[in-house]
């Protein structure tokens, strides 16, 4: 996820101080990524270090206020124009447990599965129950939130099926096959 991007994109909007754009992130996210607010105001010098953001004054409760520079502005313009790349995917912790459990003696991969699948099928419940009252109380706005839950429920829906994938083959294994 770009925290980067993010921020610049809630400044196109308007000027704002570091913790007003960590609610606006995550009320428009659905509170689903949460910010610590360290990173953001991280993410604000660095910004403002690249001439893509600049300081505007304070919001007369000792805030410092951003706007975006022209310069943030085309860079904006640039993240939204382009594809998110999938050259180098996000490390996923779980392939990785499973890939170094398959390789270890004394590790108990279904148990690993099995454990996951039970986590995974709640978190599946609780994004689809958070969907469904989202939808029924939808409020203007509410559309950023439906979709990052749908973005959340199709990942799982994909992990479940991944780790239904996984059980098969080790019984195929241990089968011989």
């Amino acid at each position: 996820m770009s925290i980067r991007h993010s921020l610049l994109a809630l400044l196109q909007d308007q000027p704002r101080y570091g913790y007003q754009l960590r609610m606006e992130f995550e009320n428009r996210t659905g509170v689903t990524w949460p910010l610590n607010i360290g990173q953001v105001y991280t993410t604000l010098d660095r910004l403002e270090r690249d001439g893509l953001i600049a300081r505007n004054g304070d919001d007369g409760g000792g805030h410092v206020v951003y706007t975006i520079t022209a310069a943030g502005t085309a860079e904006i313009q640039g993240w939204f124009e382009a594809p998110v790349e999938r050259n180098n995917p996000p490390r996923n912790e779980l392939a990785i447990k499973l890939a170094l459990a398959v390789t270890l003696p004394g590790v108990d991969v279904q148990a690993i599965i099995q454990n996951q699948r039970l986590a995974s099928v709640r978190a599946l419940q609780d994004y689809t129950k958070a969907r469904r009252d989202t939808a029924l109380n939808q409020r203007s706005g509410d559309t950023a939130s439906l979709l990052v839950l749908d973005s959340l429920i199709f990942q799982t829906e994909a992990e479940v099926r991944w780790l239904d994938l996984c059980e098969a083959r080790m019984v195929q294994q241990a089968q011989g096959k």
